[in-house]
């Protein structure tokens, strides 16, 4: 098996969100590692942001407790949930598309919870021998108060990550 993998047909997986930098690191892919997902499917992978709860929004704020004005109800939940899976199918049709005119075959996986875990679970679930991701274009306040998916994955993926920043 890894004489076959010394061949190029790594299994690659690339993360696609609704920004732009995502995208950057597809088209990256497609014209960098083309001898390393010539002979087996590329992995293309969106992650649904679930609603978060009013506690752990507030954890991730590093307060124990934080009132707001009303709360989520499960009608409201159901719509946000909704409104993701729909966006996440656009934007992996959209991969899919892009992919399709290189004549590169993909495989889609989109999944629901906090995007970190999943894109850490699906590296060790699917076997994935290098993450792609695009580089974060959250401002460095957001960064600081919730985080960076890309500093979560460099931490936390059973592989190696490749972070493909987007020209200024």
């Amino acid at each position: 098996m890894e004489k076959e993998k010394e061949r190029g047909d790594r299994k690659v997986m690339v993360v696609i969100d609704e920004k732009d930098s995502s995208y950057h690191a597809l088209m990256w892919v497609l014209d960098n590692l083309k001898s390393s997902i010539a002979n087996s499917l590329l992995v293309i992978f969106c992650a649904q942001p679930t609603p978060m709860n009013h506690s752990a929004y507030a954890a991730q704020l590093g307060f124990s407790r934080i009132y707001f004005p009303f709360s989520p109800t499960g009608d409201m939940i159901r719509t946000v949930q909704e409104r993701n899976k729909k966006v996440s199918l656009g934007l992996m049709e959209k991969a899919k598309n892009i992919c399709a005119s290189r004549g590169v075959k993909v495989e889609t996986i989109t999944e629901a919870g906090e995007p970190g875990e999943l894109i850490c679970n699906a590296v060790k679930n699917y076997g994935i021998d290098l993450l792609v991701l695009g580089n974060d274009e959250s401002g460095a306040l957001k960064r600081a108060f919730v985080g960076s998916v890309s500093n979560y994955c460099l931490n936390n993926a059973k592989c190696p990550v490749l972070v493909v920043k987007k020209p200024e």
